[in-house]
């Protein structure tokens, strides 16, 4: 689709401007926002994502929260998504695509344990829909389980209108 990879582009040139300070700062603002809502604090199993560089920087958040709560993140294999827990940085190992770090531990596979998923993406609209980086990761994943889905991003990421197709999943909340 030709209108996604223009927004594609265009929230990719604002990331760009973005200094490493300020993605540090707004993190931190939106993941307080996280740890205040009622979902995060009933949720024992929750998937969270270790950010890329120009992502939310969750990794002071998932480390803060992995002893406490079951904290599970995505691995890449193939074409799929899978669910493996953290346990601490020891534990992990580079993906296989991308390089981001992933757990060197068992997959989880009881998607009815998930209480709460926080997403990343590329744009987030006002109608809560969500556009990833293209690959369908995500929505692959998400169609599998009714668990609570909040999606987090800077300001500059949430738009009046994304375009949607019939396999895009929707959040039930939006964090910025």
């Amino acid at each position: 689709m030709k209108e996604k990879k223009e927004i594609r582009r265009y929230i990719k040139s604002l990331k760009e401007k973005q200094t490493r300070e300020e993605i540090l700062t707004e993190s931190k603002t939106i993941l307080l926002k996280v740890e205040s809502t009622q979902e995060f604090k009933e949720s024992n199993t929750i998937l969270m994502f270790w950010s890329m560089d120009d992502e939310i920087y969750t990794v002071d958040f998932i480390n803060k929260w992995y002893k406490s709560k079951t904290i599970l993140l995505p691995c890449i294999v193939g074409d799929d998504l899978i669910l493996k827990q953290y346990n601490g940085e020891d534990s992990l190992i580079e993906g296989e695509k991308y390089g981001i770090p992933e757990p060197n531990t068992e997959e989880f596979k009881n998607l009815e344990l998930l209480d709460l998923i926080i997403t990343p993406g590329v744009a987030f609209d006002k109608n809560l829909n969500r556009m990833g980086r293209g690959k369908g990761f995500y929505d692959k994943l998400l169609k599998q389980t009714n668990s609570y889905k909040i999606g987090i991003a800077f300001s500059y990421q949430i738009l009046d209108y994304i375009p949607t197709e019939e396999h895009d999943v929707k959040m039930n909340q939006i964090l910025y």
